[in-house]
């Protein structure tokens, strides 16, 4: 039997600083709404919308966003643990 085929959705990762200091990272927006002209410039008013969602629901408002910039790729080299997961196991 075949395996149905995945939709193919790739996000983009965003770290968020707001005008009260906070900092929010690694939040993830399509990247298919990044594909135009404005560059980076629509992850803003997605992330907002995403703040708003989450304070109806949890009915703490978010501080207004104040800079947002995408987050570094993670190399594996990176991670402290990763040569030990290359190498297969605990020493």
């Amino acid at each position: 039997m075949a395996m149905k085929s995945r939709a193919s959705t790739s996000f983009v990762m965003f770290d968020v600083v707001y005008q009260d200091g906070t900092r929010s990272s690694n939040r993830k927006v399509a990247a298919s709404a990044l594909t135009g002209l404005d560059g980076d410039e629509p992850a803003r008013g997605i992330v907002e919308a995403q703040d708003r969602e989450i304070a109806a629901a949890s009915g703490r408002p978010r501080s207004d966003v104040k800079s947002i910039h995408r987050s570094p790729l993670k190399v594996a080299g990176d991670d402290p643990g990763s040569d030990r997961k290359l190498r297969g196991g605990k020493r």
